[in-house]
């Protein structure tokens, strides 16, 4: 059975944690706080689930998803992921994460930041352009009518497919964006960044999740602007 390592389980590291166990998925939590803090959570997961250190999760996990703040990059472990695929869910706010100024520039986008300091993993954009609670609503079987799908970009098409098929695991269709460079395409700002899940409303943090397919998440892409 393939284990879920989590460095990071805030509101979009929980979410995927809670997906994944009902997929089936053991699950090895972290966060920059400690094992001891993620008491509740583990008890909410039940026995596929425990807590654990960041270097600890990383070493447990077959597939290992990265749910922290911009700022906080350098602290992700690097030894113990080389070889394996990473997702990685951060977005760069400057007002939470400081002024980084390959960032801003837009000469790095946020993953290829991350992907860097991890150059030995398998490095994967993913689940950030989804907000937390309707990645929690809208997971529906394979073959649903109204199935959503996920944006992803990565350099490396065998750690996408793998991770395509941890998101259908978890009952996502996906959209790959291409490189990491490319993958500002669905950060905020953007056209595929959370509007897509709301049915039009703007305010994607309080309207109700609505079903999004890959058609209207590639023109949101395409649409994108720098």
């Amino acid at each position: 059975m393939t284990t879920l390592g989590l460095i990071g389980s805030g509101h979009i590291g929980s979410t995927v944690a809670r997906l994944a166990v009902a997929a089936g998925y053991d699950v090895v939590l972290s966060n920059s706080r400690g094992p001891d803090t993620l008491t509740d959570l583990v008890a909410e997961l039940g026995p596929r689930a425990r807590a654990a250190t960041a270097e600890e999760a990383a070493q447990a996990g077959d597939i290992v998803v990265v749910s922290i703040p911009v700022k906080n990059f350098l602290a992700v472990p690097p030894a113990p992921l080389a070889g394996k695929v990473v997702i990685d869910t951060g977005n760069y706010y400057p007002a939470r994460d400081g002024e980084i100024a390959e960032l801003s520039s837009g000469t790095l986008t946020t993953t290829e930041l991350v992907a860097r300091h991890l150059s030995e993993a398998r490095v994967v954009k993913g689940f950030n352009n989804i907000y937390y609670r309707h990645l929690a609503e809208l997971a529906r079987p394979a073959g649903a009518g109204d199935r959503s799908a996920i944006v992803i970009a990565g350099d490396d098409q065998d750690a996408k497919k793998s991770a395509a098929e941890f998101l259908d695991a978890l009952g996502y269709d996906t959209v790959d964006a291409g490189s990491l460079a490319e993958s500002w395409r669905f950060e905020p700002g953007t056209p595929a960044y959370g509007l897509p899940y709301t049915g039009g409303a703007e305010d994607f943090m309080t309207a109700p999740g609505h079903p999004t397919g890959t058609e209207p998440l590639r023109e949101a892409l395409a649409a994108a602007q720098r």
